[in-house]
């Protein structure tokens, strides 16, 4: 079973999916300012902290599985599910074979959409630099996520971002990539979902087409969303907005100071 930690005594479950090269402590930012009326449990991802690889090819419906596996290790039939990056595609996988479990679906700087063609290209090309200079990888790749316009205040948070990463076992990292290049279009999910649905997106998103997301949301009275002057981690660069957005939206608890 993947490896998970419950925080809180909170009426409803909030389950919380990381992104790719990141684990379940990615949250300790956002806990603290998440309501009390939250249960988290916040799970490790196959390959990912303390969960084992899966597969050689771990699809998202393949870890949406082992999701589900632990919820009802734990019970759980109702929850507010949230994933970020890769945790958004779980949870788009989950929702589309789970739908009666789901609350809530948060797509957390996350998107719907498959890769287009040339995402698909860079991800098969990084599959030879993961194996053989991961640590490289690692190094190119995660400060590009942040605002580019607060790289100062944000080097603590980069820091952190790049030692969870480069924790990560490669090959968890090797099979998470293939299976996010089999990833198909999820529109649909949103179109038909009755439930509340909630999308934070970065301006400065370099992971996701921020634009492209926001504008393809389906009309519908149940999707809300947001963009915030970020880039990829809002859990990292601005924890506690996005914990008042989550509580406001989910919980209808409107904070006494929202600052966008």
């Amino acid at each position: 079973m993947l490896n998970f930690e419950r925080k809180g005594n909170g009426k409803e479950t909030l389950v919380l999916l990381h992104g790719f090269m990141e684990n379940l402590s990615i949250w300790n930012d956002m806990e603290p300012h998440l309501s009390e009326n939250f249960s988290l449990l916040k799970i490790d991802l196959p390959g990912h902290g303390q969960s084992e690889i899966i597969a050689e090819v771990q699809t998202m419906e393949l870890m949406a599985e082992e999701v589900k596996k632990v919820l009802d290790h734990e019970n759980l039939t109702k929850i507010h599910l949230l994933g970020h990056s890769m945790g958004g595609y779980v949870s788009l996988a989950f929702a589309e074979k789970h739908l009666e479990y789901l609350k809530s679906l948060t797509l957390f700087f996350s998107t719907y959409f498959p890769d287009d063609a040339e995402k698909k290209e860079q991800r098969i090309k990084s599959y030879r630099i993961i194996k053989d200079a991961f640590a490289h990888y690692v190094r190119a790749g995660i400060p590009n996520l942040f605002n580019p316009n607060e790289r100062d205040i944000l080097e603590g948070k980069i820091e952190i971002a790049l030692e969870t990463a480069l924790s990560t076992n490669h090959l968890g990292a090797l099979a998470s990539v293939k299976g996010m290049v089999e990833r198909t279009d999820k529109k649909h999910i949103l179109e038909n979902l009755d439930a509340k649905i909630l999308v934070l997106a970065g301006k400065h998103d370099n992971a996701v087409k921020t634009d492209v997301t926001i504008k393809g949301l389906p009309d519908r009275t149940n999707i809300k969303s947001y963009i915030l002057d970020c880039g990829h981690n809002g859990h990292w660069e601005k924890p506690s907005v996005c914990a008042a957005i989550i509580n406001t939206e989910l919980l209808h608890n409107m904070p006494k100071h929202l600052v966008f």
